[in-house]
C-alpha cells in the first residue's frame, strides 16, 4: 500500500535509531515529515476500522472546521504546584478561561498536587497571585467556591479516587502490581535492548496473580501500585485542532510487553492519568485545552474513560511555546515566570495580549485595525476555537515590549491610572535618588510630558535620571561620542552664549537668536544644550527639562559643562 503523505503523517513511538515519542513532540507536527523520511522507506495507511500495526501513530491532516461550541461549556486550568507559573501555563489558562467566557460557561481552577515529592514551596500561592494579577477569575476552585464539585485540590480527593479504583479492580480493567523497583528497572532496561526497542516494558506478571497470592501480599502489607489493563489497541480520538489521531505503543512481537499505566502509586495517591480523568468527569468538564506535549497520553485517558463507561470531553492540544532558538520554555526557568515578568515592568494587559496571540489569531480585519492590541474583555468577546493555529510559537520579546509601551501610554493618559503609576515610580525613585528632590508632583510632571519615551515604568530612573541628578560627563559613552564628533571650542562658545540667559519660556527664541548672531547651526546648539543639561540623553524636550529642573539649575549645569570641557584634552 502507498502512503499518501499529503493526508497523514506516520511516525513510530520508538524506533531502531532511538528516536522516542517524547523527542518527536518537542517540535511542531510539521517536523513529522522529516521523521517519516528518516525512518521509513515505505509506510502503511491502515483503514479506520482495521486496527493498526504496533509502533505507528497516525495524525490526520484533514482540517477540522467549525469546532467552536455553540452552548455553555465547562473548562478548567489544572496546574501542578511544582514551579512558578510560567507564560506557557498562563496561555493554557487564558485559552480555557476565554472559551468558557465566550461560550457562556464556567472556568475552574484545580490543583494537581499528587506528586508530593516535586511540590515547590510557594508555588501554590504563586498560581493564585499570577492569575489574579492577569485578571483571570475562576468560577470554581480553591478559596472561591467548594460547591458540589469540590474539593479542587487533588490531595484532598483521595477517598473519591479510591471508590473508582475499587470499581476498576472489580471489573478487571485494573490490577494490583506488587513488583519491586529492581524488577521494574530490569524490565525497562531489557525493553530498551530489544530490536526494535520499546518504552513499553511491563510483562503483566502481576495481572496473572491468583486471588490467594493477592490476598497474601495484602496481608503481608507488601507495597503495590494499581495499573490499568490497557486495551490491545488504543482507540482513535479526535482533537479539535489536529483532527483524528491514532497513537499505538511500539511492541516487539518476539517479546511482547504491555503499556499498562500506573493509576495509583504505592503511596496511595493517584497518578496524573487517573486523577485527571476522574476529576474532569466528576467536575463535568466539557472541553480540555492543554499543551501538545500531552498528546501521547490522551489515548490512555480515552481508554480509561471507556473502561469507566464515561464520555470523554473534547480535546484541543495547543502547540508548544518555544524560545527563538527552538528550545521549549520551562517553568523552572525563572525568567519566563509570570511574576518575574511583573518585576521587569511588564503590565498584565501586555502579557495577556502577548500570550493569547501565541497559537491564536483573530480575523485579519480586526487585527490590523488596532495593531493586534486587545484587552482581556476584547478577547472574551472574540475568542473562537476556529482561529487556533497549529505551528509552534516562538517567544520574541519585541512584540511584548511593543504591547507594553502601548498599554503604558494608555495608562499615562488616564488620570486614575496615572496616579497609580506615579505612586509606583515615586517608590523606586525615592530609593534611587536619595538626598535629591523627589516629589509626586515632579514625577507626574515628567510622566505627563515625557512618558512617551518609556516602555516600562522600570525604565524611569535610568531614562530620566537627569531630572534629579546632575549629568555625569566623565566615562559617559554618549557624551564622549558627542565631544568626538564636534569642535570643543565651538561647544564651549555655544554654552557660554546660553549661560545666564535661560529662563522657562525663551529657549526656542534664544537658540534662534544665537544661531543668527553667532552663525552656529541650530542642530549643534540643541545638541550642545542637551549635552550640558542631560549628559546627551534623550527623552525630554529642552523646554520641558528646563521648566522642571528650573533655570537656576540649568545655568549651573551649563557652567559645569564648560568647566569640564576646558579641563579635558581633545578626544
Amino acid at each position: 500500500m502507498r502512503c499518501e503523505r499529503k493526508k497523514e503523517y506516520i511516525f513510530p513511538q520508538e524506533s531502531n535509531n532511538n528516536l522516542s515519542m517524547k523527542s518527536l513532540y518537542v517540535g511542531s507536527f510539521a517536523r513529522m515529515k522529516l521523521v517519516v523520511k528518516v525512518l521509513y522507506s515505505t509506510s502503511l495507511r491502515p483503514n479506520k476500522g482495521a486496527g493498526i500495526l504496533s509502533g505507528k501513530s497516525i495524525l490526520s491532516k484533514k482540517p477540522v472546521k467549525n469546532v467552536h461550541p455553540a452552548g455553555p461549556v465547562r473548562t478548567r486550568f489544572a496546574p501542578s504546584p511544582t514551579g512558578m507559573l510560567h507564560i506557557g501555563s498562563l496561555r493554557t489558562a487564558l485559552y480555557n478561561y476565554l472559551l468558557a467566557k465566550n461560550a457562556g460557561g464556567q472556568f475552574l481552577l484545580r490543583l494537581e498536587d499528587t506528586d508530593q515529592k516535586r511540590l515547590v514551596e510557594g508555588a501554590e500561592h504563586n498560581i493564585y497571585e499570577s492569575l489574579q494579577w492577569c485578571g483571570i477569575e475562576y468560577d470554581e476552585g480553591p478559596g472561591v467556591s467548594s460547591g458540589k464539585y469540590g474539593p479542587y485540590r487533588q490531595s484532598d480527593r483521595t477517598d473519591i479516587y479510591r471508590r473508582y479504583i475499587d470499581g476498576l479492580l472489580e471489573s478487571g480493567h485494573a490490577y494490583r502490581c506488587f513488583c519491586s523497583k529492581k524488577r521494574l528497572d530490569d524490565l525497562r532496561d531489557s525493553a530498551r535492548l530489544l530490536q526494535p526497542p520499546t518504552t513499553v516494558s511491563y510483562d503483566r506478571h502481576c495481572a496473572h496473580l491468583s486471588e490467594e497470592e493477592i490476598a497474601r501480599n495484602l496481608k503481608e502489607k507488601s507495597p503495590f501500585t494499581v495499573r490499568m489493563k490497557a486495551p490491545d489497541h488504543y482507540p482513535f480520538f479526535e482533537d479539535l485542532l489536529h483532527g483524528e489521531i491514532n497513537i499505538q505503543p511500539q511492541v516487539n512481537k518476539n517479546d511482547i510487553r504491555y503499556d499498562d499505566p500506573i493509576l495509583v502509586k504505592s503511596d496511595n495517591l493517584p497518578t496524573y492519568h487517573f486523577a485527571n480523568v476522574i476529576d474532569d468527569h466528576l467536575m463535568k468538564i466539557t472541553h480540555v485545552i492543554r499543551g501538545e506535549e500531552w498528546l501521547p497520553s490522551t489515548q490512555k485517558h480515552i481508554a480509561l474513560y471507556n473502561a469507566l463507561g464515561w464520555t470523554p470531553p473534547k480535546f484541543i492540544h495547543i502547540p508548544l511555546l518555544t524560545s527563538t532558538d527552538e528550545k521549549k520554555l520551562s517553568k523552572r526557568k525563572g525568567d519566563s515566570s509570570v511574576l518575574s515578568m511583573k518585576k521587569k515592568g511588564v503590565l498584565p494587559e501586555a502579557l495577556v495580549n502577548f500570550c493569547v496571540l501565541f497559537g491564536w489569531s483573530p480575523p485579519r480585519v480586526l487585527a490590523s485595525a488596532n495593531h493586534e492590541c486587545f484587552s482581556l474583555a476584547d478577547f472574551e468577546k472574540m475568542f473562537n476555537l476556529n482561529y487556533l493555529t497549529k505551528g509552534n510559537a516562538k517567544v520574541d520579546d519585541k512584540k511584548l515590549w511593543f504591547f507594553n509601551k502601548h498599554y503604558l501610554q494608555q495608562k499615562l493618559k488616564n488620570p486614575s491610572t496615572l496616579d497609580k503609576i506615579t505612586e509606583q515610580v515615586y517608590f523606586h525613585a525615592k530609593e534611587e535618588f536619595t538626598g535629591e528632590e523627589v516629589t509626586h508632583h515632579k514625577i507626574k510632571q515628567i510622566l505627563v510630558n515625557c512618558g512617551q519615551a518609556l516602555t516600562t515604568i522600570n525604565d524611569f530612573n535610568g531614562t530620566f535620571y537627569f531630572f534629579f541628578r546632575k549629568p555625569n560627563y566623565l566615562e559617559n559613552p554618549i557624551c564622549e561620542n558627542f565631544i568626538k564628533t564636534h569642535e570643543k571650542r565651538e561647544i564651549i562658545s555655544i554654552l557660554e552664549a546660553l549661560r545666564g540667559n535661560i529662563d522657562t519660556s525663551n529657549i526656542d527664541e534664544l537658540i534662534k537668536q544665537i544661531a543668527k548672531e553667532k552663525g552656529f547651526v541650530k542642530k549643534t546648539i540643541f545638541e550642545s544644550l542637551r549635552f550640558a543639561l542631560a549628559g546627551s540623553h534623550s527623552g525630554a524636550k529642552m523646554a520641558t527639562l528646563i521648566n522642571i529642573i528650573g533655570p537656576d539649575e540649568a545655568n549651573t549645569r551649563l557652567s559645569d559643562a564648560v568647566r569640564y570641557l576646558e579641563q579635558i584634552k581633545e578626544l
